[in-house]
């Protein structure tokens, strides 16, 4: 079983690494995989290279065994969509091996409105990233699409390869890529909410500026 988190990356920070190690472990995934997104569907474009947000990845990851950088869809034209990506990893590892797709509770709020949210849960698992004792009602289409397909014991996803919904509580790191980027704008430390190794990167490169 593998999870798979997608992203900009722009930078990574704890608030990323911190939650995905939390499911890595927890999980028992035998990998994790961060996939930097190219093309942004609903959000404004990444303002740091693809090389280089590749580069902050691997740097910040470093040292971590089962975590891993995959760059497939920064090979891939047009936009990013978690469908097409899920589609190439199937057609990778097979249609036996789970594979979980994780997300933030924010971004599982709008899942339904997502490019073809339902053949996204045929094809993978949803691992919804919350805080501990976060819990709440579903607003009606998603109720609709999930309906049957949650479960409350970690073992059910490697029972099928897709199609259930886990809501896994995680450390929350309050951190946004946004705030990062303009702390070092104003010329002032990130440090503690990005890795020392990806700072490191920033400078040398000069990003954010």
């Amino acid at each position: 079983m593998i999870g798979v988190l997608g992203g900009t990356f722009d930078p990574v920070h704890f608030g990323h690494l911190r939650p995905a190690l939390d499911c890595l472990q927890s999980l028992g995934f035998e990998e994790l995989r961060f996939i930097p997104l190219n093309v942004t569907v609903h959000r404004p474009q990444p303002e740091a290279a693809a090389f280089w947000r590749v580069a902050m990845l691997e740097a910040a990851i470093a040292g971590q065994p089962g975590f891993r950088v995959d760059s497939r869809e920064l090979r891939r034209l047009g936009g990013s969509f978690s469908y097409d990506t899920l589609q190439s990893l199937r057609a990778e590892l097979g249609e036996a091996l789970p594979i979980c797709l994780l997300l933030g509770g924010d971004a599982f709020r709008g899942f339904a409105d997502w490019h073809r949210p339902r053949e996204i849960l045929d094809l993978a698992h949803l691992v919804v990233m919350q805080r501990p004792g976060a819990s709440g009602p579903l607003a009606p289409g998603l109720e609709v699409l999930c309906g049957g397909r949650t479960c409350e014991d970690p073992r059910r996803l490697r029972e099928a390869p897709s199609g259930r919904i886990l809501f896994q509580a995680v450390t929350q790191v309050d951190i946004a890529s946004t705030r990062v980027r303009a702390l070092l704008r104003a010329r002032r430390s990130a440090r503690y909410l990005v890795p020392d190794a990806v700072l490191a990167l920033i400078a040398e490169a000069g990003l954010y500026r």
